[in-house]
């Protein structure tokens, strides 16, 4: 009988003990590397950023990242992520345009809104309206202009369907009144070398691109809220009342919904630390890259306003 009772203590007090640790566990997140899936191949701007990202957010996380390129028209990467576990070990390293666009003109297995929410935005990229040196159009005005009065003859190239570079655009279409024939690429690499070829006749291209094309090509003005180049007007500063969180591309890091209160508290706050983190802006600046952060909470409210912007837009560019 003492043997049993004995043996009863035995067995209660190594599951206490079992219980507690487990409660310590689950509090020790991260207690191994998180996994960052990007829905995009290698070399393109969301793959570089991770690469600043990675190697300094041990430093406020303690724990690795690691960077999982998942590319497939971005529906491989980021139906695996909202199938992930929701336990904060995978998190989706996507932008705007995906997150709220896609799901409204592509037939996805997820809903965005529902499967993920947002960590935090680390930056943006706000693109700027390129055309040839030798163009005919010297103002952005003088470009309405001529394309109002010959609609679709414009020659409209971008980097991709309803991508980064094709929405901005599309949305100062819809904004000044005019017309054109858009005409996809691979990128905003090879739209580039389109305009450059002469075989369109602008372009809405990111910075890091346009400065390497030197005094091949002529800025005519930008989709950034202030001033990025002294003597080129903001779309605003021409009375174009475009939305620029919208027709910016915002990268954003997202876990799948559900995951425990206090991870997600844990993963947002390592991230605004890493605003304090003097290596991770030189690196990102030498990308020429900003770091114009948004803490998650806030970016969850502006996903649903841009949800809002992408419907209209994408309506009227269906003609739904």
């Amino acid at each position: 009988m003492l043997n049993k009772l004995l043996k009863t203590v035995v067995t209660g007090a190594a599951m206490a003990t079992m219980v507690a640790t487990g409660a310590a566990v689950a509090d020790d997140y991260p207690n191994r590397p998180i996994t960052m899936i990007i829905p995009f191949g290698p070399g393109g701007s969301h793959d570089l950023n991770a690469r600043v990202i990675t190697s300094t957010i041990p430093e406020h996380l303690g724990q690795a990242m690691v960077v999982r390129l998942m590319p497939g028209g971005t529906q491989i990467g980021t139906a695996a992520a909202a199938e992930a576990p929701a336990d904060g070990y995978t998190l989706l390293f996507t932008h705007n345009f995906i997150d709220q666009l896609q799901p409204l003109v592509t037939d996805v297995p997820y809903d965005t809104n529902r499967d993920f929410v947002t960590v935090a935005t680390l930056n943006n990229a706000a693109p700027v309206i390129a055309v040839r040196e030798d163009s005919r159009f010297e103002t952005m005005e003088q470009l309405i202009e001529w394309s109002r009065e010959n609609p679709g003859q414009l020659r409209f190239g971008h980097g991709g369907n309803w991508g980064a570079l094709m929405v901005p655009g599309a949305m100062l279409m819809q904004e000044a009144g005019f017309q054109a024939t858009l005409v996809p690429h691979q990128g905003g690499g090879p739209a580039m070398r389109a305009l450059l070829a002469g075989d369109i006749d602008m372009t809405p291209t990111l910075m890091s691109i346009a400065v390497g094309q030197g005094d091949a090509i002529r800025i005519l003005a930008t989709f950034s809220e202030e001033r990025i180049i002294d003597d080129v007007p903001t779309l605003r500063e021409l009375g174009y009342n475009i939305s620029t969180p919208a027709s910016q591309m915002q990268r954003v890091l997202l876990a799948p919904s559900g995951i425990p209160e206090d991870r997600l508290a844990k993963l947002r706050a390592a991230f605004e630390e890493l605003q304090e983190n003097q290596t991770y802006h030189s690196l990102m600046a030498r990308l020429e890259e900003n770091t114009d952060f948004i803490p998650g909470e806030e970016y969850d409210r502006i996903r649903l306003e841009q949800r809002e912007i992408y419907q209209a837009l994408a309506d009227a560019m269906l003609g739904r």
